[in-house]
């Protein structure tokens, strides 16, 4: 029989874990967000004054940046002034109660402030330091800025998206500063799990641009074998067919049919067998060469009813199929509902908004209560707290004056912390 302790959820992986957070915009703070989602404590380091760029980001609630704030749910705010003596003591006693330390300013940048990867290996070699920039700290674009849209361009990115009749166009989203988010957070991961094996801390090097090459899936490779260049197919997907967006009566619909056996079932989901049968459409290869006669063939026979019926029909028959949502259908989904895949946030003004949760669900762990939001930091709200903190920790200690001091704990809960902001110019 399990033990009262076995039966209790547990605290998220990351918990006992502290991250010292000075990166701004997006792609730093979605990682230290998706850390603080994992149950790090994360303390976002703001300048005085304006703090992370995104609080002037809209849309607004209450004169607030919702913008900020999703990115900065689960997190504590400090402001330090890096000239003041006093200030650069606090960062100090920071510095060795952290575990790990996000920046994405341009290369360089930490290195004059007197806080870069070298000075800190030598002075807290415990410490996992992550930078993420627009092209890495080497190679001979490391010193230029890359924002989202320039490594999107850079990268190819944008040359594959869009119809082919049409001019290239951006990823709907920051695909380049969420991919680098994601990166560093693998690599900040794996770097906690090689120090618990030796103690070293470790540097993590993430540029937007070499995210971007990884995430081009067979692109570069079917350029080398092919000797082709690459370019944009819609909705389609190059090596798979049918796998795209379909005409109905009343709209468009999702089939992505990816291998003969699904093809054979959706072709009888339609109430087309014979589309099986037909010499043109037998293996995957003969459809993407055909994929024009395919399309007009099955939009003959979807033409006639509408998304939803072909939906129950496909999914009748296991077929992977969707209608094209808007944004405003995901906030009733009920896949994302029982997920807890939409929860709610909220600033300083504690009016709550819907925003996208944590997708790593892992067995034992807590769920949160979609119900409670979730806090983001006001402007150096936890100074006060941390400071109180590092004293009890440290002894007598003059406290450094600065802006900020909302009364909290700077030991947060859930509903306490928030995610951090991305980089600028990278």
């Amino acid at each position: 029989m399990a033990s009262a302790n076995e039966l209790e959820p547990k605290k998220g992986p990351l918990d006992g874990v502290t991250v010292l957070d000075f990166s701004r915009v997006l792609a730093g703070p979605y990682c230290t967000m998706v850390l603080a989602d994992l149950g790090a404590r994360v303390i976002k380091v703001e300048k005085i004054g304006t703090g992370d760029d995104t609080r002037e980001f809209g849309p607004f609630v209450e004169n607030e940046s919702a913008y900020f704030c999703c990115f900065n749910r689960r997190k504590e705010s400090i402001v330090l002034d890096i000239k003041s003596p006093r200030d650069r003591e606090l960062l100090e006693r920071l510095l060795d109660e952290s575990d790990v330390l996000v920046e994405n300013f341009r290369p360089g940048v930490m290195d004059r402030l007197g806080y870069g990867p070298e000075r800190l290996a030598k002075t807290h070699p415990h410490l996992i330091y992550a930078s993420i920039s627009g092209f890495g700290h080497s190679g001979p674009f490391s010193e230029l800025p890359g924002y989202d849209m320039v490594v999107q361009a850079m990268g190819g990115i944008m040359s594959l998206t869009g119809w082919p009749d049409e001019e290239p166009a951006r990823v709907g989203t920051s695909f380049g500063d969420l991919g680098a988010a994601l990166f560093a957070a693998v690599g900040i991961v794996a770097s906690l799990y090689s120090r618990s094996k030796d103690a070293q801390g470790t540097r993590v090097d993430i540029g937007m641009l070499d995210c971007q090459a990884a995430l081009m899936e067979t692109a570069l490779a079917r350029y080398d074998v092919e000797g082709i260049v690459p370019n944009r197919t819609g909705d389609s997907h190059p090596s798979l067919a049918p796998f795209e967006s379909f005409r109905a009566k009343d709209g468009k619909i999702v089939i992505a049919a990816g291998n003969d056996t699904l093809f054979m079932l959706m072709a009888e989901a339609i109430g087309a067998p014979e589309l099986a049968l037909d010499t043109r459409f037998m293996t995957n290869d003969l459809r993407c060469r055909n994929r024009p006669e395919l399309v007009v063939e099955m939009e003959r026979i979807l033409s006639a009813q509408n998304v939803q019926h072909w939906i129950d029909a496909l999914n009748e028959e296991g077929v992977p199929c969707s209608p094209i949502n808007t944004i405003d259908k995901l906030f009733e989904h009920p896949q994302l509902k029982a997920r807890n895949m939409i929860v709610q946030v909220q600033g300083e003004a504690a009016k709550p908004f819907k925003t996208a949760g944590n997708p790593i669900k892992m067995t034992g762990r807590v769920e949160i209560d979609t119900e409670i939001p979730l806090n983001a930091p006001g402007l150096g709200q936890h100074r006060e707290a941390i400071l109180a903190e590092l004293m009890s920790d440290k002894g007598s200690y003059d406290l450094p004056s600065g802006a900020g001091g909302a009364s909290s704990t700077s030991k947060q809960s859930d509903t306490a912390t928030a995610p951090k902001a991305a980089p600028e110019a990278a």
